[in-house]
């Protein structure tokens, strides 16, 4: 497991991705929708930012923002957490890109991203 990405949820996306580009130096990565989101990744030097913009008013306890960790099975990690009587929160989802993304919360309502990139195949 290694560190993948922060992810902020931003008011515009547009002028949020300007800001870091300009004044931070991170570069466009990808882009794309999901759900009522709309997602910039950014990066620079092994730095992934991922910037959210909802159409929707969250409604939710859960913080704005979220860690997120690229494991080699999702599987893997749901049953050591189901394990422990800790519940998937959202997804398991499988992206377009291939990407497979499950989200839990943590003990103080941050929320915790687990993603499968490539990675070994669970059966």
């Amino acid at each position: 497991m290694h560190f993948h990405h922060i992810a902020i949820e931003v008011r515009d996306l547009e002028t949020s991705a300007a800001f870091y580009q300009k004044y931070i130096g991170l570069q466009e990565e990808s882009r794309f929708p999901f759900g009522g989101e709309k997602i910039i990744f950014l990066k620079a030097d092994g730095f992934r930012l991922e910037l959210i913009s909802t159409t929707e008013q969250s409604s939710n306890n859960f913080s704005s923002m979220h860690l997120c960790f690229q494991v080699d099975s999702i599987n893997e990690v749901a049953q050591h957490f189901n394990e422990n009587g800790i519940f998937a929160i959202e997804g398991p989802y499988k992206l377009k890109n291939g990407w497979e993304i499950v989200f839990y919360q943590g003990p103080d309502n941050e929320v915790i991203e687990f993603m499968q990139i490539g990675g070994k195949a669970d059966k």
